[in-house]
């Protein structure tokens, strides 16, 4: 059975591998990313441009029922707003006394896609929501996950439709005798990480 960092490593080894795949992407649609910042080639943006949808076109194409529903998709900005705060709030409080690292916004939440001059105004604030609902969700399951590593890391009998990332390190359930261990050496790990964190933040920049 695969011990706790080799599990580690090999995720981190996948991880790479995605990686590497969108680096392939990113030259075949000729693009590069500078500190954060997407560039295109003048040529892209305009062969970009001339696939986009006006914004008044795009809304003639557009079912009624569908226009409809946009105020309750909307509505649930608030929930994610106040679920943002408190969770950040949450971290930011607890997670120093548990020694864990805190998990970084900007990891998950990734506003990028207004770059696309294929995309007219309308599709580009969808596209903003999206990408901050989604990022959002993704951001607190990974607060939850290192929690839930640090106080109650076992599998569950029956396997969930999805869960994080950190699941498939966590204890078998019904194993009694090593859970003790278990659960010290997922904290140890989870304290690993948060001096690496620190280790890493006064690096000097190169």
């Amino acid at each position: 059975m695969a011990s706790i960092e080799e599990l580690v490593t090999q995720i981190r080894k996948l991880e790479d591998r995605i990686e590497d795949q969108v680096a392939e992407k990113r030259r075949q649609f000729e693009y590069t990313l500078t500190k954060g910042r997407v560039r295109f080639e003048r040529n892209v943006r305009l062969r970009h441009r001339k696939a986009r949808i006006r914004f008044w076109a795009f809304i003639a194409r557009t079912r009624l029922l569908t226009v409809l529903t946009a105020p309750f998709i909307y509505a649930v900005l608030i929930g994610f707003v106040v679920l943002d705060i408190l969770a950040s709030l949450y971290q930011a409080i607890c997670f120093p006394v548990y020694g864990i690292a805190k998990v970084r916004r900007r990891d998950f939440i990734v506003f990028d896609r207004h770059h696309l001059a294929y995309l007219n105004g309308l599709q580009k604030l969808n596209c903003l929501y999206c990408a901050y609902g989604n990022g959002l969700l993704a951001y607190v399951s990974e607060i939850a996950g290192r929690t839930e590593q640090y106080w109650c890391p076992i599998k569950h009998a029956r396997t969930p439709g999805r869960m994080h990332a950190r699941y498939p390190l966590f204890l078998d359930y019904g194993d009694a005798d090593g859970f003790q261990d278990g659960q010290t050496a997922l904290r140890k790990a989870l304290a690993q990480e948060r001096a690496e964190e620190l280790a890493a933040t006064d690096r000097p920049e190169k």
